[in-house]
């Protein structure tokens, strides 16, 4: 796994037709670097946040 440094997350979300909140992206600055990463465990990026998740590492914000 990467060791990636990872200083900001926030969930991106938009509301589904039935009116209910739908997570879309996380919004992270990466490296200094301001990225949108798919909710996808495929995506290296993705994986990373979630490491640094259960590890306690990072916490990923509610939508603003």
């Amino acid at each position: 796994m990467e060791n990636l440094n990872i200083e900001l997350a926030f969930y991106v979300s938009k509301l589904a037709p039935n009116g209910t909140e739908v997570y879309r992206s996380i919004r992270a600055t990466i490296d200094g670097t301001e990225m949108f990463v798919p909710l996808d465990p495929a995506n290296r990026h993705y994986a990373e946040i979630m490491r640094q998740v259960d590890a306690g590492d990072l916490t990923i914000q509610d939508a603003d």
